[in-house]
């Protein structure tokens, strides 16, 4: 009888794009890879982009994006869903920028704040939200103007949200000032004082630990590939395990590095934990901020936010 012998299943080939850092080296490196995947990296030098193209091209299979970029395109009718898999976090209450001493958050009420690109950028997101929750600023009563435009273009903002003039800059702006304060901007000083001890005392006080970026999976790919998500969440996870064990060992070389040991060191857990179940809290209140600052219509359920398969899971 001849020697019959099974072909080798095709390896599937993933069109990805995610900034190389501490918790998602071992991917990037190959040192870690998906069950029956590879990733393909696709150098996209300014990330920002890569969101850009994912949201208006669907442009690649697998792809790092921001939040709030997710949520917005999502309502939107993307053809993308999101992994549990968290890869930035951080604090934003540095990122309130002004000229000068002699301002607390309550007197931006009335006033000009410059926000860096869209009115929908994460970080502008979150710092809102520590204006309006920690110190009780009225955001409506703001005007916001942000110097680029919106990744998802049927999105539209609030009224009290403009565009900086064509060919300035918000640094510039915030110097003469011609706006009060600025958000994600390097320029000024922060209007918090100690940004750093005030985001450490919201984590201890009531859990506060932004998010910043997810993954997210073109649908099609889901779709032809049940199982897949999981495989993939398996292999962000794994990656990230190597990153905070070296981080509990004492390797810290760089701030997000340091910022991470910080939180560890705070909350005695795992600073980047994945799933659903343990982000809940940051998940609920990003949404809570969305609708809140006019971004999102509705509330979506969290769990429609993310790809089957993965809902229980948690690394």
């Amino acid at each position: 009888m001849d020697d019959e012998r099974s072909e080798p299943m095709p390896e599937l080939h993933l069109s990805t794009v995610t900034r190389t850092q501490g918790n998602n080296a071992a991917l990037t490196d190959g040192t870690v890879a998906p069950h029956g995947a590879v990733l393909d990296l696709v150098d996209v030098p300014v990330l920002v982009q890569a969101f850009r193209r994912m949201v208006r091209e669907n442009a690649f299979d697998v792809s790092e994006m921001a939040f709030t970029t997710y949520l917005v395109a999502k309502a939107h009718g993307a053809r993308f869903t999101a992994l549990p898999v968290f890869l930035v976090r951080g604090f934003h209450h540095g990122a309130i920028r002004v000229a000068g001493g002699g301002i607390a958050p309550k007197d931006l009420e009335g006033r000009r704040v410059g926000v860096n690109r869209g009115y929908t950028v994460t970080t502008g997101v979150w710092a809102r939200g520590v204006l309006a929750a920690e110190h009780g600023v009225d955001l409506d009563a703001v005007t916001w103007v942000c110097s680029g435009d919106e990744h998802v273009r049927e999105y539209g903002p609030p009224a009290n949200v403009e565009s900086m003039p064509p060919g300035d800059d918000l640094a510039r702006m915030l110097a003469e000032g011609r706006i009060d304060a600025a958000i994600g901007v390097d320029a000024g000083v922060p209007l918090i004082p100690d940004p750093d001890g005030a985001g450490v005392a919201a984590l201890r006080r009531d859990g506060h630990y932004p998010i910043n970026h997810l993954v997210v999976v073109r649908d099609e790919v889901l779709d032809a590939h049940p199982g897949l998500a999981a495989d993939l969440f398996s292999a962000f996870a794994e990656a990230k395990n190597r990153y905070v064990a070296r981080l509990r060992a004492g390797s810290v070389e760089n701030a997000t590095d340091r910022m991470y040991a910080r939180v560890m060191d705070v909350t005695g857990a795992d600073p980047l934990p994945y799933g659903i179940a343990p982000n809940r809290g940051a998940i609920e209140a990003l949404l809570d901020h969305a609708v809140a600052q006019h971004i999102l219509d509705g509330r979506p359920d969290v769990a429609s936010l993310f790809a089957e398969g993965t809902h229980d899971l948690a690394g």
